[in-house]
């Protein structure tokens, strides 16, 4: 005769009170929290658990957005934060940018992401860029921005950062039309931040392009900047292959960008 599956012990905890709408968490998580794996399985049968990708679990409800998996990765011990274009762009800076398709959030960070990130059944995908710009974090170039009505903290990049992280992944000239595009509407920088970034940053020829760029919008924060503070290494950088070549930061960039430009550039291209 078949016995029906017997319920394991519910922990004095329910899942409702630790585990908040829309968190996605792992089994690890979860044992954590006094759900171990029988009980676990339970409430993934009874539905009071759903997976949303292997070895990633979340309560039924609402759609996933990614606000919750950021915040997710947050909570599971994953230093990353939004930043570059997703940072400026959700803080105003994209304003003569088309964004077709579908929604590429781009996080910073040096831990790899969990494998059921990529998985997601969603309008929207994240992806990692690991490039190391310091040796230590300056702690204020990271902020946080709530959301949900629990108010959770998503790390975002400032925009002195944000900007500096695009900087260090200019390759084409299509990414300097991109980056100088949202330096237009970087009018208000904060030079005290960007000097310390500037300082600590190891990356040459992001605070080179980082440099050009600003001299190039004449933003009143650019004067502001202690350029002899900056070490900027030395020999050339062929950023913009075929493009002219800009003596003052060493640098290669567009022609287009060169032209009408009066000081600072060589009359030959590289």
């Amino acid at each position: 005769m078949n016995r029906k599956p017997v319920k394991p012990q519910v922990t004095r905890n329910s899942l409702e009170d630790q585990l908040p709408d829309g968190l996605v968490v792992n089994r690890a998580w979860l044992a954590d929290h006094g759900f171990k794996r029988p009980l676990v399985d339970y409430y993934l049968r009874s539905g009071a658990l759903v997976s949303v990708a292997r070895g990633a679990y979340r309560r039924p409800g609402p759609p996933l957005k990614w606000e919750h998996v950021v915040y997710s990765l947050q909570e599971l011990g994953y230093s990353a934060h939004v930043g570059g274009r997703s940072a400026l762009e959700l803080q105003g800076f994209a304003h003569y940018l088309s964004m077709q398709g579908v929604q590429q959030m781009h996080l910073y960070g040096a831990d790899k992401l969990p494998s059921w990130v990529s998985k997601l059944d969603a309008p929207y995908r994240l992806t990692l860029h690991k490039a190391q710009l310091f040796d230590a974090p300056v702690a204020e170039a990271v902020t946080t921005k709530p959301f949900g009505h629990w108010d959770w903290p998503l790390r975002y990049a400032t925009p002195e950062l944000a900007l500096l992280e695009l900087a260090s992944e200019v390759k084409q000239n299509p990414d300097f039309e991109v980056l100088d595009k949202l330096f237009e509407s970087a009018t208000s920088l904060r030079p005290q931040l960007l000097m310390k970034l500037l300082k600590a940053c190891r990356h040459v020829k992001a605070k080179r392009l980082f440099l050009w760029f600003a001299e190039r919008h004449g933003f009143a924060w650019f004067k502001r900047l202690e350029l002899e503070a900056v070490s900027l290494g030395s020999g050339k950088r062929v950023v913009a292959k075929g493009g002219a070549f800009n003596k003052k930061y060493q640098i290669t960039v567009p022609r287009e960008m060169a032209r009408g430009s009066v000081d600072g550039f060589e009359q030959s291209f590289l």
